[in-house]
């Protein structure tokens, strides 16, 4: 299979090119800059500008197109017009954010998305806003051989943003650990090599539809006691409850990731039996908390990362306080 993928040198880039590697695929890459020479050396390097220049893909045709740098409906278009007739099929990586709330635990694809068009191409302002969008814009481009893919919080070595390093790092530390109850609470994640490899899947054999890819929602107690496992931790988890929380105004999600409070909570509980049904599986969470913990030890990866969207984790003083609060509570 010769497959295109727009802007292959980033985190999920790279493991759907690292898994077509693997399968025997020829592989196309489109990017903006100079690209690591010794990344992917028998890859196909095109240089250009998702948003203004592609005529690097001017008068070529692959079997196929994986899209996961696409965040802007104009942008997406643009790409989709292009290789409307280019190319056997379009698997484009969406996000679990373009549901609306409220979330009913077990909301599968069918439930309401957001179907107004953004105000602004600003990610960081209408984000689910944005992608639900450009899904609009696959659908209506490449109505019949397209994949578009609601991926859920992508985690796993090389992770930018943290948002699922923090706890392997932090168990891994050991001492008192600051957890949000109830310890039963379901969290879903989905490791990047798993994702990675089914998106060349749904390449492969032209897999059309609609599919949130994560992994079926779990306690958090499981992915904690992993983690202690894997590290061989002392780590000793103290539940402190939502209203505890939120009264010391611990932000949901980036200061505690994966903790979403009250009516956010289902939004970490989606139905993914249609993806399972098209092949995806899923590798043991203690492999992912292993592989992950490994690597952000030898990248020195912070326990407090920081990103445009704010810091993913909880400082260890902040920590230490709330811990302190908890257990002088009435």
């Amino acid at each position: 299979m010769r497959l295109l993928v727009l802007g292959g040198t980033k985190f999920l880039g790279l493991a759907a090119v690292e898994a077509a590697f693997e399968r025997g695929h020829e592989v196309t890459l489109l990017n903006r800059g100079e690209t690591n020479p010794e990344l992917f050396p028998d890859a196909e390097k095109l240089r250009g500008d998702r948003d203004g220049d592609l005529s690097a893909l001017e008068g070529r045709e692959w079997d196929a197109v994986i899209d996961p740098s696409g965040f802007v409906p104009r942008v997406v278009s643009a790409s989709a017009e292009l290789l409307q007739g280019s190319v056997g099929h379009y698997v484009f990586v969406s996000s679990i954010s373009v549901y609306r709330e409220p979330y009913e635990p077990g909301f599968d694809e069918d439930a309401p998305v957001f179907d107004v068009e953004p105000a602004t191409e600003s990610v960081n302002e209408e984000y689910a806003e944005l992608k639900a969008a450009c899904e609009r814009v696959v659908r209506e481009v490449i109505p019949e051989a397209h994949a578009n893919v609601r991926a859920g919080l992508i985690v796993g070595p090389h992770d930018p943003t943290g948002r699922f390093t923090y706890w392997p790092l932090r168990v891994a530390a050991g001492g008192a650990v600051l957890a949000p109850a109830p310890a039963d609470r379901k969290v879903q994640f989905v490791d990047v090599r798993d994702l990675g490899a089914w998106l060349v899947r749904l390449a492969e054999e032209r897999t059309t539809g609609t599919f949130n890819a994560v992994r079926p929602a779990a306690p958090f107690k499981q992915l904690l006691e992993a983690c202690r496992e894997v590290a061989g931790s002392d780590a000793d988890f103290v539940w402190a409850d939502e209203s505890f929380l939120l009264g010391q105004d611990v932000s949901p999600w980036m200061e505690l990731p994966l903790w979403l409070p009250g009516d956010d909570a289902p939004f970490l509980q989606a139905d993914v039996s249609r993806a399972v049904g098209e092949g995806l599986t899923f590798r043991p969470v203690e492999e992912t908390v292993a592989d992950t913990l490994a690597w952000a030890r030898q990248a020195g990866a912070p326990l407090v990362t920081p990103g445009d969207r704010g810091s993913a984790g909880m400082d260890p003083a902040r920590e230490a306080e709330l811990l302190e609060a908890w257990s002088r509570r009435p």
